[in-house]
């Protein structure tokens, strides 16, 4: 047999023993696959890692959302009980010495041998080192000015480059407070509130407050601080007491003042109650409301252009509320600030009251927790009625038959099982049932819109409209808008404000639906506006039991639910409709002055030209008095001639002047420009003499132009009986009968 070459024989060795080959992708994936862990995470677990879903995206945006869900808690507090809030902010920025000092860290700016950073000693020395050979020099004062000079820029820069700072908010309120025992629950555990269910409120999840007590474990590790004193209701009056805005009851003061230093344990998402203890609330005044504090790092340089947007928008939508903000800078004390936005009504929304689902809202999930919590009901009919809204007991009896119940499964509502529940889901959102009940929304109202924006932005003309309720898949909305003109820092073109349940939205406005129909749904020279030169403000607020935000950052609504696009534009063009009645009023009356202006720019050579006119002619006329006496022959008298001689005779005699044609011409402008005004003013405004009739020069005739007010009543039918045909209302353009007597009321 021929024999192998020793390479070759080599290689299918190699290739022949398994314990030196290489293994295989898949049995790769198979060992790592066994050596996972499963690992379940708490609330806070997840929310701590991944803080930009709840807005803290950055230190200068975790400043911005702390402080955001801060005054909004606050707000909710004053709400509850019907108090006009006041709202008061102080933020002290702290730099990283004070911070130190705080937590009682040293400074450890100095290495080892007694050197700061940059190189300076305690006595002022500067310490050099060459980066060659590695040996140190030691210079002098006189020889150090261009390394200090040096070493300052760069400090310089680098404090330019990182603005992160410290911060301690402080927000107080007079609102209802937090009972003792509450306290570290509501603060201490994620996703824990008083707010779920079906009704509008600005937060629902349980979550704004205790991710600023997240971020504030993360970037400082200082805990919060909360004194609180719960309020008491009575319905009757008693020393010391208040009453509420709404009336309704009597407000007394906590009789207890709670201090709660409070941590949070986010791996089993539990409170840490370092301290907790409660005084005798005998302060005079006694204390009222909550006061949270917070030490957390953020960035004020970047975002203080947006907490200053945040709380003049605020002041538009809660024009009820006092809202104060101190800012205090300790290291440069010229940066110091202080914004104060005085209540400008005393009119508050109505509560927002809860109401059940809505039949065209539910889903599998939602009707097993309806399930599960109605112990009491046990009967088909009687849960359908109890439980969701415009549900009548004739249709729960005819959704039961539609699903084939019997009596056994009639008799408990817990044996249902998941087809049953499959097919009352699809029943329900097939049915045609009555409209969301609008009760649970608490919109502001177009009196206090109208007073906020005059308060913040001082327009010129302000118009607001609020349209029809409507639902979004099962969840109903309202919303009211406002446009307004000109007024103090506004710009040229279209301005968008937004609001979503009363809160301002300041980020990714380009993709609301808001901004999106105010600049390419609305016709804006159709109402008399430029929409490029005007400075037009549009201000929009949605109010919902259930707010379609797009994406986790919850800034912006999508244009893609037609509903509320096509209520945001009646709204728009209700506003606009108000205001082109005064525009075109505007209009004419800007027309008339601009008309005036111009006749006004040419009165003096026209003046000019006249007298220029009236001198050619009487050096004319002196030449031919000269011929004529010469010659001896009479002239002519005609009628263009004696005019010309009277006016030649009142020019020698000093009548006319030039200052008396440019005072006459002044004053034909000044009648022409009156003469415009009156008929711009009875086209608008017509007297009460005439009763807006126009008398025609020509024919002589009387043209009626009184509006005829439209009375919408019954129509009439044809296979009626007694139609009242005594009660016709006649109209230019329609005929009603009435099917009824109609009493009509004379002046």
């Amino acid at each position: 047999m021929p024999k192998s070459k020793p390479g070759k024989q080599a290689n299918n060795n190699t290739k022949k023993n398994p314990s030196k080959s290489k293994p295989s992708s898949a049995s790769k994936s198979k060992y790592n696959n066994q050596n996972e862990k499963t690992i379940s995470k708490s609330a806070a677990e997840f929310f701590a890692e991944n803080q930009n879903i709840a807005g803290f995206d950055n230190p200068g945006k975790s400043l911005y959302t702390t402080l955001r869900e801060l005054i909004e808690n606050s707000l909710d507090a004053c709400e509850s009980v019907s108090m006009l809030p006041d709202i008061q902010v102080k933020i002290e920025e702290m730099t990283q010495e004070e911070y130190n000092e705080l937590r009682g860290i040293g400074n450890n700016n100095k290495s080892k041998n007694g050197k700061d950073d940059d190189g300076t000693t305690d006595d002022g020395v500067v310490v050099a080192m060459d980066v060659t050979d590695g040996s140190t020099t030691i210079t002098n004062d006189n020889t150090t000015k261009t390394l200090k000079s040096a070493l300052n820029k760069k400090k310089k820069q680098k404090k330019t480059n990182n603005n992160d700072a410290y911060f301690k908010i402080s927000v107080r309120d007079n609102g209802c407070g937090m009972s003792h025992d509450a306290i570290p629950q509501l603060l201490g555990r994620v996703l824990t509130g008083s707010k779920y269910g079906v009704r509008q409120t600005r937060g629902k999840f349980g979550l704004g407050a205790k991710m600023a007590l997240i971020w504030s474990k993360k970037s400082t590790g200082i805990p919060i601080t909360v004194v609180s004193s719960h309020m008491e209701r009575s319905d009757v009056e008693e020393e010391g007491s208040m009453k509420s805005k709404d009336g309704s009851c009597w407000l007394i003061p906590g009789k207890y003042i709670s201090n709660c230093v409070l941590d949070l344990d986010i791996y089993k998402n539990e409170p840490r109650i370092i301290s907790h203890t409660k005084k005798l609330n005998d302060d005079k005044p006694p204390f009222i409301g909550t006061c949270m504090t917070v030490l957390i790092s953020g960035n004020w340089t970047y975002y203080k252009s947006r907490v200053t947007t945040y709380l003049q928008q605020l002041a538009i939508i809660t024009p009820y509320a006092r809202l104060s903000l101190e800012y205090i800078n300790n290291s440069d004390s010229k940066k110091n600030m202080t914004l104060v936005y005085q209540r400008r009504s005393e009119q508050m929304p109505p509560l927002a009251k809860e109401v059940k689902h809505h039949p065209s809202s539910v889903n599998n999930l939602l009707i097993q927790q309806l399930i599960h919590k109605s112990n009491n009901v046990t009967n088909f009919t009687k849960f359908l009625t109890s439980s969701l809204s415009s549900i009548t007991p004739s249709m729960a009896i005819s959704i039961q038959e539609e699903i084939g119940l019997n009596d056994n499964d009639d008799d408990n509502i817990s044996n249902l099982s998941d087809k049953h529940i499959t097919q009352l889901v699809q029943i329900l959102k097939s049915r045609v049932v009555k409209a969301p009940d609008s009760s649970c929304l608490s919109p502001l109202g177009e009196y206090n819109l109208n007073l906020g924006v005059q308060k913040v932005i001082q327009p010129d003309v302000i118009a607001t409209f609020r349209d029809r309720p409507g639902a979004v898949d099962g969840h109903p909305f309202l919303i009211e808008t406002a446009v307004a003109l000109g007024g103090s820092n506004a710009k040229e073109g279209i301005t968008v404000t937004r609001f979503a349940n009363r809160i301002p939205l300041l980020f990714e406005a380009g993709a609301d639906v808001v901004t999106r129909v105010a600049l390419t749904k609305i016709k804006w020279s159709l109402y008399k506006m430029d929409h490029r030169r005007d400075k037009i403000s549009v201000f929009c607020s949605i109010v919902s039991t259930k707010i379609p935000f797009k994406g986790t950052g919850k800034e912006y609504i999508g244009d893609d639910i037609i509903e509320i696009q096509h209520s945001v534009k009646r709204a728009l063009q209700g506003c606009c409709q108000q205001l082109r009645t005064h525009l075109t009023q505007r209009n004419a009356q800007r027309d008339i002055k601009e008309r005036k202006g111009k006749l006004l720019k040419y009165v003096p050579n026209v003046t000019n030209s006249i007298w220029g006119i009236l001198n050619e002619i009487q050096k004319r006329k002196r030449s031919r008095n000269d011929e004529h006496d010469n010659d001896d022959k009479p002239a002519t008298n005609t009628t263009a001639g004696n005019k010309r001689l009277r006016i030649l005779e009142q020019i020698d005699k000093k009548k006319i002047t030039k200052d008396r044609i440019k005072n006459d011409l002044l004053a034909a402008v000044e009648a022409n420009n009156l003469s415009l005004t009156e008929k711009e003013d009875e086209i608008h405004n017509p007297k009460n003499g005439n009763n807006g009739n126009v008398k025609d020069k020509k024919s002589g005739k009387t043209n009626d132009n009184t509006a005829i007010p439209l009375f919408i009543v019954p129509m009439k039918v044809e296979n009626d009986k007694t139609p009242y045909v005594d009660n016709v209302i006649q109209h230019k353009m329609f005929t009603f009968w009435s099917s009824c007597p109609i009493t009509v009321l004379k002046d």
